[in-house]
């Protein structure tokens, strides 16, 4: 692969994802692809943010050292792909301490917007409920909120839902 840029933006198909995540491995090619994922360049972005996605999937830590631009990045205006790809990698990794307010302050505005995608608010179900287990005061919030939407949601949103309703009801007890 000679231009990981012009890979990305102009050949990547589904089929070819596993391709690139063995070509970047890690570290330094995984750099360049936050560059990219970082860019104004909107289908950039987009066609790197899956990349990002698949590549963290396989190597979590990777994204550790992004996780504080990854949540502010949330808070420009971005598309649906870079907030779902964003946040299904928030709730396969620890969010360090700091960045807890961050991330559940967007997690919650998702949940609450019935205009977001089904795949947004379910990630941002997990990534809540992952923050949740270090702040345990946010439960009652996030169960109540999670009963609202499960009422009116998508299959995939009330499984996912009912999911962590369990676990919540668990611990809350």
């Amino acid at each position: 692969m000679v231009n990981l840029e012009e890979y990305i933006k102009n050949t990547l198909y589904k089929e070819h994802v596993s391709v690139v995540v063995n070509y970047i491995g890690k570290d330094k090619r995984f750099a360049h692809l936050m560059k990219l994922f970082f860019s104004k360049d909107n289908r950039l972005a987009q066609r790197a943010a899956w990349v990002m996605s698949h590549c963290v999937e396989k190597q979590p830590n990777l994204a550790l050292p992004y996780t504080a631009k990854l949540i502010k990045h949330l808070f420009n205006p971005v598309g649906d792909a870079i907030k779902r790809n964003t946040l299904r990698i928030l709730q396969l990794i620890d969010i360090p301490e700091p960045l807890w307010g961050e991330a559940l302050e967007k997690c919650f505005e998702y949940l609450e917007s019935n205009n977001e995608a089904i795949a947004i608010r379910a990630f941002s179900m997990t990534v809540a409920y992952n923050i949740s287990k270090n702040v345990p005061e946010i439960k009652p919030e996030l169960k109540a909120l999670i009963e609202d939407i499960i009422i009116v949601g998508s299959a995939g949103l009330r499984s996912r839902g009912n999911n962590i309703l369990r676990k919540l009801e668990k611990e809350i007890l």
